[in-house]
């Protein structure tokens, strides 16, 4: 009782100290014993590994030249889609749109009513993310910021789903008759490409609408910006899946070590092309519904003699 009281009436930061020196040196969590035979583990783990990868026998694969092409191209790779010859992208992206449509339809109908004014674990996740987007678009759009917070959450949205689908490897068959990973839709070029041309149109037809002949002008005037948006998607997530070939193909490093790297690489990605593309659109929409008041002319007076 007299140690229960003393922990309760102890400081709050002297109790994160000590919890953290408990976990950082395991004093009072783990034994002299126990720390031995969890170094043990670890160490039989680490031997394992390695005689997995000495041990693992040689699988005839086709050369990294044709890989790396075929991960850009994607000419073998076909799968039939009501009778028409599509990149697996294209099923990637309706797929990841459905899960998209069918989570906000059940968000809405069945976890929105039941927000409260202490949010439980669900509503913050939401609301901070909400707030997130909304607030990027009120610090580069001030004027005109409705429907910019309500595109660039269901661009990040898509962008960040997109690309951690590809960590699920959903596998279709392919017109070849072979067994084909669905990738990541923005990894297909036409993909990256639309979503570039789609953030574009919005800002461009956002200027029109608010900023008239100056907002035309603004946004006209970035006619690049669509083709750099698009291919800093498709090169962002491109080279991830060259980098894990390549992981693939060096035999050593070809045991458990590829699982890892496409795991980092897949949500680093996520994280910052989500961020880069909704910050680049929000600066640009900004720039384009800008607001420009004519000064009044002031009238000179004439001086008389």
């Amino acid at each position: 009782m007299y140690k229960k009281s003393r922990a309760l009436a102890e400081p709050r930061g002297k109790g994160v100290v000590r919890g953290c020196r408990l976990f950082c040196i395991g004093g009072d969590i783990l034994s002299k014993k126990q720390r031995t035979v969890s170094l043990i583990i670890f160490g039989v783990l680490i031997v394992l590994l390695l005689v997995g990868v000495i041990l693992s026998p040689t699988v005839e694969k086709e050369p990294i030249q044709a890989a790396m092409k075929d991960g850009v191209l994607h000419e073998h790779v076909r799968v039939n889609f009501f009778g028409l010859s599509v990149h697996p992208g294209l099923i990637s992206a309706f797929t990841v749109t459905g899960i998209i449509t069918v989570f906000a339809v059940l968000t809405r109908i069945f976890a929105i009513p039941k927000f409260t004014k202490i949010p439980n674990k669900f509503q913050l996740v939401l609301e901070t993310a909400v707030k997130y987007f909304s607030g990027l678009a009120k610090q580069n759009s001030p004027h005109r910021n409705g429907f910019l917070g309500a595109y660039v959450f269901t661009a990040g949205v898509y962008v960040a789903t997109s690309t951690v689908f590809e960590l699920l490897g959903v596998q279709v068959i392919a017109e070849n008759g072979s067994s084909a990973t669905l990738p990541a839709p923005l990894a297909d070029i036409n993909g990256a490409i639309a979503m570039g041309f789609m953030s574009y149109g919005v800002i461009l037809i956002s200027g029109i609408i608010y900023g008239r002949a100056h907002g035309a002008i603004n946004a006209l005037k970035d006619f690049s910006l669509p083709i750099s948006m698009s291919f800093r998607l498709f090169g962002a997530l491109l080279s991830g899946a060259l980098v894990t070939d390549l992981v693939y193909h060096y035999l050593p490093l070809s045991f458990v070590l590829p699982a890892i790297v496409a795991v980092l690489f897949t949500l680093l990605h996520a994280i910052i092309q989500t961020y880069v593309l909704t910050m680049l659109v929000s600066v640009f929409y900004g720039e384009s519904t800008e607001r420009h008041e004519k000064k009044p002319k002031i009238k000179k007076q004439k001086q008389t003699a």
